[in-house]
This record gives structure tokens, C-alpha cells and sequence, in this order.
């Protein structure tokens, strides 16, 4: 935004100034009957104001127009002035070079994921993406909003992790806008979360962003139940309504509360954090494809424990049997704390050379 609105006034700035050296030509042609070169000349000293003596008498007619004229341009200068001195004075020179730094670098990005909207969802969205060592890049339209949150003045809690501790990819921009999408480099991103606070832009989003990359995977929030059907129809994969689940929720904690408390661990929303981890068959180490879960042994080894298998065709198998053999397509799913789920990484995972 800032860019913008500095390239603009520039341009304005050197529109001024090309209309003022035209004016001063074609009213010294015209008026005192100067040639194209003594015009030039005339305009030239007049707009610099250096004194110089006219290269022969004013007729009233001239005298005129060259004290409109030097009032006019004494405006394009303080407007000109105006402007350098905000782009240099002001940061915004140092603002536009580190936008430019960050579209330069976000142009390298591929297979990261795209957050539009830095509200509550959105920045939740961001710190667990962020937690679990994805590379983000954020569309958003109030550059205050952005400024305040990355300076820690908001005044929100941040479960105490913050959003100042490290640089944030921010594009700002309409996210419904197919060149702020682009700029945001979605044609090479592996997913989109769109958190608009209005159903009617997610569903653009959704729209937009499956015609610039169809191979995207893009979860969309919606207020409305009806919003539902439009945004899957739009291109999005999933569709996650907050309020709804909020309210169910609530519900659950008063008939169903031990159930909501384990829920909590693993979201991490508790302060007994657990971890729920999946691993492809193609991310198992190769050694171990073709070993049943019983010879993983994955519970002694890390303390972590398989509770669930999703097999090649979609299906979701719970307590998958012990002496199961994970099959090309079908993934694990392991619970277990963050020591736990990292032991079982090491211990489990076919390390990938660079």
C-alpha cells in the first residue's frame, strides 16, 4: 500500500512538473511570439527561479502569464519537495526497498501456504503453521494492523509466543484481487487458508486462487451455513465455520467434558501439549516398509503411540491392528508429546539428502 501510494504521488509529481514545462513553452510561443528554443530557455529559468532577465520586454498579455505561471509553479515545487522529502524522511524510501526485498524473496517461495486475513482465525492459522516449521506468506490489507501486531502494541495475547520474534511475509493487497494472489506467489504454493472476515470474498478467494493453481489446497472459513456448498462449489477443499464449532464446543465441555479436555491436549490448547503427527508410507524410512506395526514397535522405541491408519482409499481406520502392514498410500497418524513425537521422527522418518 505504502509503495503505491508513494509511486503514485511521484508519478503525479512528474506529471506536474512535465505539464508545467509545456504550459511555460506554449505560453511564451504563443503570448511573446518566442522561438522554440529562446521558449525553452525562458521556461526553464522561470521554473528554477534564478533571475535571469527576459530576452526582451513583456507585452501585459506576458506579464500575465508569467506571474500565473510563477505562482503555479511554486505549488509543483512544494508539492515535489513535498514528496522527497516524505519518501526520504519519512522511511517510506526505506519502506519501499524492503517491500521490494520481501516480493524478491517470496518469488523464490515454493510449496509454501497462503494465509489470507490477519484476523483472530488467520493468525491462528499463522502461529501453528509457524510451529510446525511451514513457510507462510501472508495477504493482508491494513498494513496498521500488521505494523501494530509485529511491534507488540496490539495487546492481544499470543499464547506468549508473540508475532514480533521473526519475520513475517506479508503481502498487502485485496486478497480477492488475482494480481495480489499472484504476488503472493500461489501459483507455486501447496495451500491456501482464506480468513476473510466476509463469506462473499472467501468464496472469490476460493474461486480465484483454484483457476491460478489447480493442484491448491485451499481451506476456507465461513460464517454461514449456507456459505458451505458456495465455497466447496468455489474450488475450496475444506470449509471450517468457528462459530459452529465454538458452540459445539461449549456444549460438549458441560455433557462431555473428559472427552473436550483430550481434545485440548492435542490441539495444543491445554497446557499439557500433545502432538498428533502423520506419516506417509512414503515418508517411512526404507528399511522398515514391509514391517508390520507390531515390528515397529513405535510405542517402546519413542513413547509414542499409532492410534490411527488412513488407507489408500480415504477410509479412517482407528487402532489399526498391531500386525498390519502400512501399504504404499496409506498414512499413520501418532500421538504423543513433543519429546515423543520428535524421537519418533528421528527414529522413523527417511532422511532426505540435499
Amino acid at each position: 500500500m505504502i509503495k503505491r501510494i508513494a509511486i503514485n504521488r511521484l508519478i503525479l509529481a512528474g506529471i506536474l512538473s512535465g505539464l508545467s514545462l509545456v504550459v511555460g513553452m506554449l505560453g511564451y510561443t504563443q503570448i511573446e511570439n518566442y522561438g522554440p528554443v529562446d521558449a525553452f530557455y525562458m521556461t526553464v529559468t522561470t521554473i528554477a527561479t534564478v533571475g535571469f532577465g527576459e530576452l526582451h520586454p513583456f507585452s501585459p498579455a506576458g506579464r500575465l502569464f508569467v506571474s500565473i505561471y510563477i505562482l503555479y509553479n511554486l505549488v509543483v515545487v512544494a508539492y515535489l519537495l513535498s514528496v522527497i522529502s516524505a519518501i526520504i524522511f519519512d522511511g517510506q524510501l526505506h519502506k519501499m526497498y524492503r517491500m521490494f526485498r520481501t516480493d524478491q524473496e517470496i518469488k523464490r517461495f515454493s510449496g509454501h501456504i497462503i494465509v489470507c486475513g490477519f484476523g483472530r482465525n488467520g493468525r491462528r492459522a499463522y502461529q501453528e503453521l509457524r510451529a510446525s516449521g511451514a513457510r507462510v506468506v501472508v495477504i493482508e490489507s491494513s498494513e496498521e494492523l500488521m505494523k501494530s501486531l509485529t511491534e507488540g502494541r496490539s495487546g492481544e495475547d499470543f499464547d506468549g509466543d508473540g508475532l514480533a520474534g521473526g519475520k513475517i511475509f506479508t503481502v498487502f493487497g485485496d486478497a480477492t484481487s488475482d494480481t495480489v494472489l499472484s504476488q503472493a506467489g500461489v501459483e507455486r504454493a501447496s495451500a491456501l487458508i482464506t480468513s476473510l472476515p466476509k463469506d462473499a470474498d472467501n468464496v472469490f478467494v476460493a474461486l480465484s486462487a483454484r483457476a491460478l493453481n489447480p493442484r491448491l489446497k485451499i481451506i476456507a472459513r465461513a460464517s454461514l451455513k449456507t456459505s458451505e456448498s458456495k465455497l466447496l462449489f468455489a474450488g475450496a477443499d475444506s470449509v471450517v465455520m468457528p462459530d459452529e464449532i465454538g458452540g459445539s464446543h461449549m456444549a460438549k465441555l458441560v455433557v462431555r467434558p473428559e472427552i473436550i479436555r483430550f481434545l485440548d491436549l492435542i490441539s495444543g490448547l491445554s497446557a499439557d501439549k500433545l502432538r498428533l503427527e502423520e506419516m506417509t508410507f512414503e515418508q517411512l524410512r526404507k528399511d522398515l516398509r514391509g514391517s508390520s506395526i507390531r515390528q515397529m514397535d513405535v510405542r517402546s522405541l519413542t513413547g509414542a503411540t499409532v492410534i490411527g491408519l488412513r488407507n489408500a482409499t480415504g477410509a479412517l481406520l482407528m487402532s489399526p491392528p498391531i500386525d498390519h502392514v502400512p501399504a504404499p498410500g496409506e498414512v499413520l497418524l501418532v500421538l504423543g508429546s513433543e519429546e515423543q513425537i520428535q524421537h519418533f521422527e528421528v527414529r522413523f522418518r527417511e532422511l532426505k539428502i540435499k
